[in-house]
């Protein structure tokens, strides 16, 4: 693989863990559109695995008491493994480019989602349904374009979670989900040595990203790190778009 694109792939991971630390969610939504900017989305999310689930670890980590959520959040986690297999063996089989419009059109749900208060007031009236929608569907979107975040944000909101819940759920969700994936990869065997080394090279800028991002998180003003990252999405957004069409 090009030095050029291992620099920037090194430079996007390091942005995208301080981003995480700091705010404990966003790595995947930043890291997957940058990435994929510069090759296709499979790659993209085969290069990222590695490196996401180290991110997830130390999320959780920080938040303590993983069995306890664990505990709470089993069965969503299960379903959503499951959506995330299914949504990699389509990835496999297909590897379209147009997967990055529907990575687009995610993070434009998402970014609509933070103006415009839509309301999912489904999920409370039929909190059982909306798990096994979220679980699957949620999953299989997971696995073919590594985000899931705009329909994770509506069920934690309805179900009034906490944050430290919502921050505890996501992280686990793609935890098991990206190894669920890495499952899927090395059995069709797309997962290759060049994937596995990039992966682990990238774990010493993540490393570096995550510690500063967390001395970061009582020193920043959230609310407006937000908006210059939404301003940033949607740019990036934007440029997938064009790319793809």
């Amino acid at each position: 693989m090009d030095f050029d694109f291992i620099l920037a792939f090194a430079m996007i991971v390091y942005i995208s863990s301080i981003v995480h630390g700091s705010i404990g969610f966003g790595f995947g939504m930043i890291c997957t559109p940058l990435v994929a900017m510069f090759t296709d989305i499979q790659t993209t999310i085969m290069y990222m695995l590695i490196p996401t689930m180290l991110v997830n670890i130390v999320s959780i980590s920080s938040e303590g008491k993983f069995f306890e959520a664990l505990k709470k959040f089993w069965f969503i986690i299960t379903l959503m493994v499951i959506g995330s297999c299914i949504g990699t063996v389509l990835l496999v089989y297909t590897n379209s480019d147009y997967f990055k419009l529907l990575l687009a059109l995610i993070i434009f749900v998402y970014l609509l989602q933070s103006v415009v208060k839509i309301e999912a007031t489904f999920v409370s009236k039929y909190p059982k349904s909306s798990t096994y929608g979220l679980g699957i569907f949620g999953g299989i979107l997971s696995g073919l374009t590594n985000i899931v975040a705009p329909l994770m944000i509506m069920y934690t909101l309805e179900l009034k979670y906490s944050k430290k819940d919502t921050i505890q759920l996501s992280n686990l969700c793609f935890l098991f989900t990206k190894m669920g994936q890495m499952a899927v990869f090395l059995y069709y065997g797309t997962f290759s040595k060049e994937s596995f080394e990039i992966s682990m090279i990238s774990l010493v800028a993540v490393s570096i990203g995550l510690f500063f991002g967390i001395k970061l998180k009582k020193r920043i003003d959230a609310k407006f790190y937000t908006k210059i990252l939404k301003v940033l999405l949607f740019i990036i957004a934007t440029i997938l778009v064009f790319q793809t069409i």
